[in-house]
């Protein structure tokens, strides 16, 4: 088992990933953070990012919920990434999880998906054969997204949205709770509703 465990950022999101990590009985030696409130979180030692010596070795999953300051940090930071699986997720072993990204408890990926770097796939979030998720991406709670379908880097989908079989989501695309996308979506939109329509538009992160 992986022991050299650091997270990035004491944040509500940060807590989560200590049950993950605890429930596989990983160790974590510290959270960092760059403004720290706090000494501790459930007895791990609270860094400030400034005293932090980064040595060879270690291992980070960056806990920041925010999808953009979460590509930020780890732009910054430039590490080795752990990868944390609630041991009640349902893997399969024909599905790619990327370094860095957190699979919640109760979360199911099926054959052939992809998830990228860095990614946040949340508490019962269901990700269907051959989806494709880009980096940076957060599925929500209870989400679901049938086969096929594609998400682009950034993008947010909120909780129990609903995506149907081979939609194509564009990057740092915000999908509001409870949505249902029946058609694809291009970068940036910000979509809500039954049946999901565009509000409106994100700034760039790029």
């Amino acid at each position: 088992m992986e022991n050299n465990i650091y997270l990035y950022g004491a944040s509500g999101h940060c807590k989560v990933i200590i049950d993950v990590l605890q429930s596989n009985k990983q160790a974590i030696i510290a959270i960092i953070d760059d403004v720290p409130k706090m000494n501790q979180i459930f007895t791990i030692p609270v860094i400030y990012s400034g005293a932090f010596v980064k040595e060879p070795g270690q291992k980070f999953i960056v806990s920041i919920g925010d999808n953009a300051i979460r590509k930020k940090i780890v732009h910054r930071i430039v590490s080795d990434y752990h990868i944390a699986l609630h041991p009640t997720a349902v893997i399969s072993e024909f599905s790619t999880i990327g370094a860095g990204s957190v699979i919640m408890a109760g979360a199911i990926i099926n054959a052939d998906a992809v998830v990228g770097q860095h990614c946040i796939i949340n508490t019962a979030a269901v990700i269907e054969h051959d989806c494709k998720i880009g980096n940076f991406v957060h599925v929500s709670p209870n989400a679901a997204l049938a086969g096929g379908v594609t998400v682009g880097e950034g993008t947010h989908i909120g909780i129990g949205a609903i995506v149907i079989q081979g939609i194509k989501i564009g990057k740092w695309v915000t999908i509001g709770a409870g949505a249902i996308l029946l058609n694809d979506v291009p970068d940036y939109a910000i979509v809500v509703g039954n049946p999901g329509k565009i509000i409106k538009y994100n700034k760039e992160h790029e």
